[in-house]
C-alpha cells in the first residue's frame, strides 16, 4: 500500500508515549493501514542482543511491517541523540523515496527533542579517551564542578542536564572539547515543517493501574528468558556497567545479579521500581510538551480507533492537524 500525499508537504507521523502502554502494536495497526514504514525512538533497541528486556518486535512484527533504526549498535559501543537524528533523516527519506510514510514510533523523548529542536547531526563522535579523562578529573574535583564549568562555557546546556548527570555531563563537556562548540551551538536552525508532522502521544493518568501493567510486563519477560539475555551479556567478557546499553532499565539491575553482587529477588524488585520511575520520567516530559495531541492510555477500548481517525483526518486535510 502506498501511504497518501499530504497536500501541505510530505507528512510524517509520530506515536510517542511511555514505556508499557502497549505503543508497539498501536504502531503496526496504523502502519498497516496507512502504508507505513516503523522507525524506532528507543534509545536500547538501537542494541543489538538487547531483546527481550527492550520487548521489541520480533520476527513477527518486522514481517508484517518494515521496522528501521532496530539493532544499529553492538552493546560495547555508545549512541548519542545527534547520531539517531542522522540516522532517522537519512531513513525517513528512503521511506519516503518508496512512496511510503514515515512513522515514529517510542519513548525516548531526548530523541524527539534532538530531531524536531533541529540538534546538529553532525556532533563529534564519541571519544573513549576523552571520556576516561574527563571521568578521572571527576574523581579528583567532583562532578559538580564538572558541571559547574559546564554552566559557565554552555549555559542552555547546563541548564537541561541534571547536576548528578554523569552520563550527559561527560557528553557536553566531550563535545566542547573536541569541536570547540558546546551542545546548544549545534543545534541546528533546519527544522521539521510544522505543518507536515502529525505528532501523537499516550498520556497515563491512572498510574496504579499502570504501574500493574509495567509489574506484568517485566514478569512476563523473566518467564521469556530475561535473565538468561543478561547473562549472555555478561558472559561475553568484554561488558561492563559502565556501557550504555547495560544501563538501561533492567538490564543494569539483573546484571548485578549476574555479577553476584545481589540475589535474584531483589534484582527483580529493583527493576520494578526503576521501570516505574522510568515511566514517571517519561509522564514529566509529556506533561511538558506543546502541539501534541494527547490520547489517555486509560481508553483501551478506543485508543486504536481515536489515533486511526487523527491519521486520517491529518493525510486527509493535506498534512495540517
Amino acid at each position: 500500500m502506498t501511504a497518501p500525499r499530504a497536500r501541505g508537504g510530505l507528512p510524517l507521523v509520530v506515536l510517542a508515549g511511555p514505556t508499557g502502554v502497549g505503543k508497539s502494536a498501536l504502531a503496526l495497526a496504523l502502519a498497516e493501514r496507512f502504508g507505513a514504514e516503523i522507525l524506532s525512538v528507543d534509545s536500547a533497541q538501537v542494541y543489538r542482543g538487547l531483546d527481550i528486556g527492550t520487548d521489541k518486535p520480533g520476527t513477527a512484527e518486522r514481517a508484517r511491517v518494515p521496522h528501521h533504526l532496530l539493532d544499529l549498535r553492538d552493546p560495547s559501543e555508545d549512541y548519542s541523540a545527534g547520531a539517531f537524528v542522522a540516522d532517522a533523516r537519512r531513513a525517513i527519506a528512503e521511506i519516503r523515496a518508496r512512496g511510503r510514510l514515515p512513522l515514529l514510533v517510542g519513548g525516548t523523548f531526548l530523541y524527539f527533542r534532538a530531531f524536531f529542536g533541529g540538534l546538529d547531526a553532525e556532533l563529534p563522535p564519541a571519544d573513549p579517551h576523552e571520556r576516561q579523562r574527563l571521568a578521572a578529573e571527576a574523581a579528583v574535583v567532583g562532578w559538580s564542578a564538572l558541571h559547574a564549568r559546564l554552566a559557565r562555557l554552555d549555559p542552555e546546556a547546563a541548564a537541561r542536564i541534571h547536576p548528578h548527570d554523569r552520563v550527559r555531563i561527560v557528553r557536553a563537556l566531550e563535545i566542547l572539547n573536541l569541536s570547540g562548540k558546546g551542545p546548544s551551538a549545534h543545534r541546528s536552525s533546519a527544522r521539521m515543517e510544522e505543518d507536515s508532522v502529525l505528532r501523537l502521544v499516550i498520556a497515563v493518568h491512572d498510574r496504579p493501574a499502570h504501574r500493574r501493567r509495567l509489574d506484568a510486563r517485566l514478569s512476563a519477560m523473566l518467564a521469556r528468558g530475561f535473565l538468561d539475555e543478561v547473562r549472555a551479556l555478561y558472559e561475553r567478557g568484554d561488558l561492563d556497567s559502565s556501557c550504555p546499553a547495560i544501563r538501561a532499565v533492567g538490564y543494569r539491575q539483573l546484571w548485578e545479579c549476574c555479577a553476584g553482587r545481589r540475589v535474584y529477588d531483589e534484582a527483580v524488585e529493583r527493576a520494578r521500581i526503576a521501570t516505574a520511575q522510568l515511566a514517571k520520567r517519561q509522564s514529566t516530559w509529556i506533561r511538558s510538551l506543546k502541539d501534541w495531541r494527547v490520547f489517555p492510555w486509560e481508553n483501551e477500548r478506543t485508543l486504536k480507533m481515536d489515533l486511526q481517525q487523527s491519521v486520517d483526518k491529518f493525510l486527509d486535510s493535506g498534512g495540517r492537524d
